[in-house]
């Protein structure tokens, strides 16, 4: 077996046991970002900044 088949395995099907509704509105118990943070507010901009620079390319280079 390959190391997908076997992780798919020992998983299972996680779509079947979540809808979608489910899955949109579940946060892991993880998430710990400190939404009002300075800093996260930075790395937001900074991120949006670069996806605007990604989304203005793609659509030059379709217009090409």
């Amino acid at each position: 077996m390959s190391e997908k088949q076997i992780s798919t395995a020992v998983t299972g099907n996680i779509k079947s046991s979540m809808g979608q509704d489910e899955k949109k509105n579940s946060i892991p118990a993880d998430f710990d970002i400190d939404m009002d943070s300075p800093q996260t507010e930075k790395a937001a901009v900074a991120i949006q900044s670069q996806f605007r620079k990604f989304q203005k390319k793609k659509e030059q280079d379709v217009k090409s």
